[in-house]
């Protein structure tokens, strides 16, 4: 490029436009449907959205593919039951964008060892698995920015296991923006102002989790004796001795799952048998399993009639990726004529 040539500079960078990426690993569980796929259903219909099966990014962890087509094709069922409309927001494989990896390779050139050394998803990651530290999960936050970046998008409606790869995005953005002209706007985590709600598990020690205690997450994919068996295992104790007595967190998680299944007069019921220091926890449980089967039958026999439909999901994957492309190709022709690489 030559050293006199002016930066490109794009005074009309989108805004409001939502871009999320969602792993195909592990069948999607209550805490995905809460913690982010609920706010996706709403966004779909207020803003500009594309929603993307991150199967590159899988390969980093699970570089076996022999389930990877099978996983896709559930997590793309399951988020559609769950009400993810292809109609309205772009849903679409990572591995069926091809600009990515061009955008990729030049973000490369603008990030540095050390910073990438020191992200905390790379130390854990690098822990976990020792025998597979491979160049991918090193840069993984720079194909995420690839990803967030390509649509233009600013708004990303992560949670807060996410935010260091955010600020990284918006850093490598910066330098972009620095060196070859103003084509990306720095994107921010975004959802809807409120605290993203996170589902405790039912073994009453952290969150639901496709990696951690099967028994402890509820699955979309769950029968309904296994979410009995499951829900029926949750931790609880003696009950309170004193009236109005502060529960205990692994009580308080049973009663947070309640409330996101169950109607307020069964709420207020056990509440109050609570604090009056005569609730029947077995009595509670039952109706916590029944509330949940009743919230995910209809969700798991949705998402089996897509499952079973495969030229609808090829339809839906090839229109996802049709229209991702055409936002693609116009960041990347911008992309171009930015850097001086069109050349004809």
């Amino acid at each position: 490029m030559d050293g006199d040539k002016q930066k490109i500079k794009h005074t009309d960078l989108p805004s409001g436009i939502v871009m999320s990426g969602i792993r195909p690993t592990g069948m999607v569980h209550l805490g995905n449907y809460f913690g982010a796929i609920r706010n996706y259903v709403r966004m779909q219909d207020e803003y500009e959205c594309y929603f993307m099966i991150a199967d590159l990014h899988s390969l980093t962890t699970h570089p076996d593919t022999s389930t990877l087509k099978s996983n896709v094709k559930r997590v793309i069922a399951e988020n559609m039951a769950c009400g993810l409309n292809p109609e309205k927001a772009t849903f679409y494989c990572q591995s069926h964008l091809y600009e990515t990896g061009e955008l990729y390779l030049y973000l490369n050139m603008l990030a540095y060892k050390g910073e990438l050394e020191k992200t905390v998803t790379f130390k854990d990651k690098a822990r976990q698995h020792p025998e597979n530290i491979n160049a991918g999960l090193l840069t993984y936050p720079v194909l995420q920015t690839a990803d967030i970046i390509m649509h233009r998008a600013s708004l990303v409606p992560v949670g807060k296991d996410q935010e260091q790869h955010l600020e990284m995005a918006r850093n490598f953005v910066v330098r972009f923006n620095h060196r070859y002209g103003e084509i990306f706007p720095e994107p921010h985590a975004f959802n809807y102002n409120e605290d993203l709600i996170k589902v405790p598990g039912l073994d009453g020690s952290g969150k639901m989790s496709k990696s951690e205690n099967s028994m402890s997450t509820l699955y979309f994919g769950d029968d309904d004796d296994t979410i009995r068996k499951k829900v029926m295992k949750a931790k609880t104790d003696a009950g309170p001795t004193e009236a109005n007595s502060p529960k205990p967190d692994y009580i308080d998680n049973i009663f947070t799952l309640m409330k996101l299944v169950s109607s307020d007069e069964v709420l207020t019921k056990y509440n109050n048998d609570y604090n009056n220091c005569n609730i029947r926890y077995g009595d509670m449980k039952k109706q916590l399993a029944e509330d949940m089967i009743q919230f995910i039958a209809p969700i798991r026999q949705k998402t089996q009639d897509i499952l079973e439909d495969n030229q609808y999901l090829i339809e839906v994957m090839e229109k996802g990726a049709q229209k991702a492309r055409i936002s693609a190709e116009k960041t990347m022709k911008l992309v171009r004529e930015s850097m001086g690489l069109n050349y004809f």
